[in-house]
Formats: structure tokens, C-alpha cells, sequence
């Protein structure tokens, strides 16, 4: 697992990279704020629906604060996903450093 600090994939994206974004923060946090072009899958169904993701695509995982993107992303390297990036500082992280007019809880 990579990890990047909001700055470094806000870089990545800007080359014209296109991994997976996924958000793994509940429904309520996700309607307050989450990246474009994100998909949701809550951290608590992961284990359900984790089948529906690519084990070869290149994942970024994201939450509120980079905790819960860390353990989730570290379970799917546990079931053969070999591309997976953490975002470090969550959202917040990104909201703070990156797109200060995004909305923060």
C-alpha cells in the first residue's frame, strides 16, 4: 500500500491518472463532502461487497481522517488487491490543504 498526502494525489489526478476513488466514511459524511467521481462503499459493508471491486485496479482509499481508509485498504490487500493508496489526513486532510471551500464536519 502507497500512501499519498492530499496534496500529492490532487498531483496524480492532475497527470491524467484514474484509479478507483473510493469513500468509505457512511452515507451522512459522504453528503457533506466527498471527491468527484468518488464511489461509496462504507467501510461496514466492505466485507459484504468487496467483490465488486477490481483486485487489479489501482484504488485510492478514502475516509474522514485516513484511519479507517488504512484498515480498509490493508483488508483488501489481505484478500489479493495489489494497487491500493491511502489517503492520508482523510478528507479533512484534503479540505484543509487542497479545496479549502469544500464543506467540513
Amino acid at each position: 500500500m502507497r500512501h499519498f498526502q492530499p496534496s500529492e494525489l490532487k498531483r496524480y489526478l492532475e497527470s491524467g491518472a484514474t484509479p478507483l476513488l473510493l469513500d468509505v466514511r457512511e452515507l451522512w459524511e459522504y453528503e457533506i463532502c466527498h471527491l468527484p467521481n468518488s464511489i461509496l462503499l462504507p467501510m461496514g459493508q466492505i466485507s459484504q461487497r468487496f467483490s465488486e471491486l477490481d483486485p487489479n485496479a489501482e484504488i485510492v482509499v478514502i475516509c474522514h481522517h485516513g484511519i479507517r481508509s488504512r484498515q480498509v485498504a490493508l483488508w483488501l490487500e489481505h484478500y489479493g488487491f495489489h494497487s491500493l493508496i491511502n489517503l492520508q489526513g482523510g478528507i479533512d486532510a484534503w479540505a484543509k490543504t487542497v479545496d479549502p471551500q469544500m464543506s467540513t464536519y
